[in-house]
């Protein structure tokens, strides 16, 4: 019998059901794509055309941003009474930090490919979209934990690494930061952008390090996580990765940033903290990432349900291999280059696997599906006798 291709959307009666059902965790992909091209970018090997390789994800990843934010802005503008129950879901609403994690890689990507490409129209435009970024890190930051604590509904039993979510954007925007200020022209405002980077790392990092000490306890009371959350456990090297990231990109250039303003001595200071606290942070990620490891491993012989969640095996992972090859650079020492490389390798391989889930599961339709609409309808189902 030969093979027959579906019907797009076939999952949905109507096409317009892609916007109904449209959520942020779609900018989930955009993290993981991202996220790719600049880990491609470092890779240690010097192999041909790679770097062209790693403009071409970065440069796929602009559209595909731009297509998620045009599909969410149109559920809120064509399905606002649809697009509001976000708010009191329990786990959707965290999603909401992808959106500048989202958009902090292709502020990245400005700066490591888009120079080279339109000059320094390319920093404009960074510097634009980062005080977007910034503002949208620490708006979701406030927020959703607000939201958390006022109108939504948690356990305990029920908490995973997803908590992490809307916290961790702020220190995804000041690495975004550290690598954005030394374009600047004027020292002040480099000097000033640093300060205000480490500011937005302390907006995160602390809390972030509070939610996996109660991420750790919930699991050695409660267990492993569902099946369809068992991917989660990977969300913890996102700010493990990225703290570290940030601590070593922002005390490297601290010398110089502070120097120019006669504060060398403090930019010394930075820098130093920079390596040790990411060295240590770093150290504190590696326990996660065997951890994260191990409990997907245990989840083999059940088997892992597909959904957008697998997207969590990209960008913290990403974020703790860009931070590798960072202390592979700063330290001069060959085994973080070399495990950074093989991070890469990994990286990408798990990439191509969710992408190509993703593909499938986005053209059917079925991935196109909104938990707050259905919670909801469950309780305005004649059965539940709450519709009246």
């Amino acid at each position: 019998m030969p093979f027959r291709l579906s019907k797009p959307f076939s999952h949905h009666q109507h096409p317009r059901e892609i916007v109904r059902q449209f959520t942020p965790n779609w900018f989930t992909v955009t993290m993981g794509t991202g996220v790719v091209a600049l880990a491609l970018n470092l890779f240690p090997l010097h192999l041909p055309l790679l770097h062209q390789i790693a403009v071409g994800f970065w440069l796929f990843n602009i559209p595909l941003f731009v297509l998620c934010t045009v599909l969410y802005v149109a559920r809120w503008i064509f399905f606002p009474r649809d697009a509001m129950p976000i708010f009191t879901h329990s786990v959707m609403p965290m999603f909401l930090g992808a959106i500048p994690m989202g958009l902090a890689t292709i502020i990245n990507g400005f700066l490591a490919f888009g120079i080279t490409i339109i000059g320094q129209r390319a920093v404009e435009i960074a510097l634009v979209l980062w005080w977007v970024d910034a503002a949208l890190a620490i708006g979701i930051g406030l927020l959703v934990p607000f939201l958390m604590f006022t109108r939504q509904s948690h356990s305990f039993e029920s908490m995973t690494a997803i908590w992490l979510l809307p916290i961790v954007p702020a220190e995804v925007t000041a690495t975004s930061g550290g690598f954005l200020l030394v374009h600047l022209a004027s020292p002040v405002a480099a000097a000033h952008m640093l300060f205000f980077c480490y500011v937005l790392w302390a907006f995160s990092v602390p809390l972030a390090f509070g939610v996996l000490v109660v991420l750790f306890l919930r699991m050695v009371l409660h267990k492993l996580p569902k099946r369809d959350m068992a991917v989660s456990s990977w969300l913890a090297l996102g700010p493990l990765g990225t703290g570290a990231l940030c601590l070593l990109v922002l005390g490297h250039d601290a010398p110089s940033v502070l120097g120019a303003l006669g504060m060398a001595s403090i930019g010394a200071v930075a820098q130093g903290i920079g390596l040790i606290g990411g060295l240590i942070i770093w150290g504190y990620g590696a326990w996660w990432l065997v951890m994260a490891a191990g409990i997907t491993f245990s989840y083999l012989d059940e088997g892992l349900p597909f959904n957008m969640g697998w997207w969590g095996f990209t960008f913290p992972l990403g974020v703790f291999t860009l931070a590798t090859l960072n202390l592979g650079m700063q330290t001069g020492m060959e085994f973080f280059t070399a495990f950074g490389g093989f991070l890469v390798l990994l990286l990408v391989g798990f990439w191509t696997m969710v992408s190509a889930r993703t593909l499938v599961g986005g053209y059917r339709g079925y991935l196109f599906v909104s938990p707050c609409l259905a919670s909801r309808n469950a309780m305005l189902s004649p059965e539940t006798g709450l519709n009246n």
